[in-house]
């Protein structure tokens, strides 16, 4: 059994910042949906694109604590067994709201039609209101069960999990998206887990990517 040594905490900050993001996009996805003029598939499908890539990013993430956080603190920590289950069950609260969601976007992709908008945003906001419950009480109490339970290897493997899944392409966009409310400290921070020449990307040519990547999704 590996645990951390309650003297020497495992940094989890990150995940705080990653949940930031989410929070922040599926928050979005409403209006966004709304804002679109019926029958404008074009912009429907900039939207949607843009949906389907933040909902994969999520179900990494979820994937990931599935495989390698709530087997290690189920082993760990048995007397929080009951809260560790609970969040496997939120997770397939999610995944299930997820699940409703796929058809009805396919169909207002094509489509653009007012009712399938709101079935879509009305979706997005049940999806919404299940995942800010889970990622509360994820950050209030399996994140300090996470510090003192799983060493810093081990929680690293967890983020890389979930990016070594995503396609290529939109690495820098949802970086873009965690870094874009974090301070400068937790910049920092994200940027030194990166090789020195990702970094430079990222502070550059991928800067610009998700700016114009943000712009175009954002627009009114």
């Amino acid at each position: 059994m590996t645990t951390t040594p309650s003297a020497t905490l495992t940094d989890v900050h990150d995940m705080v910042v990653a949940h930031r993001a989410f929070r922040r996009e599926f928050r979005l996805v409403p209006g966004l949906v709304r804002s679109v003029r019926p029958g404008d598939t074009a912009r429907a499908a900039v939207i949607a694109g843009h949906a389907r890539m933040i909902v994969t990013g999520l179900h990494l993430h979820h994937t990931s604590e599935d495989l390698l956080l709530w087997p290690k603190l189920l082993e760990r920590c048995p007397p929080d067994a009951e809260l560790v289950e609970r969040m496997e069950a939120q997770h397939e609260r999610v995944h299930d709201a997820i699940e409703r969601i796929g058809p009805a976007l396919d169909r207002w992709e094509a489509e653009a039609r007012p009712a399938v908008s709101e079935e879509v945003a009305s979706a997005f906001e049940a999806l919404h209101g299940a995942l800010v419950e889970h990622l509360d009480e994820e950050e209030r109490e399996i994140l300090p069960l996470a510090a003192r339970h799983l060493s810093q290897q081990e929680w690293d493997e967890l983020g890389e999990h979930g990016v070594k899944d995503m396609r290529k392409k939109d690495l820098p966009i949802m970086f873009g998206a965690v870094a874009e409310e974090a301070t400068p400290e937790e910049r920092a921070a994200l940027f030194a887990v990166v090789p020195l020449p990702v970094r430079l990307l990222l502070r550059t040519v991928f800067a610009w990517q998700y700016r114009r990547y943000v712009k175009k999704v954002r627009a009114a």
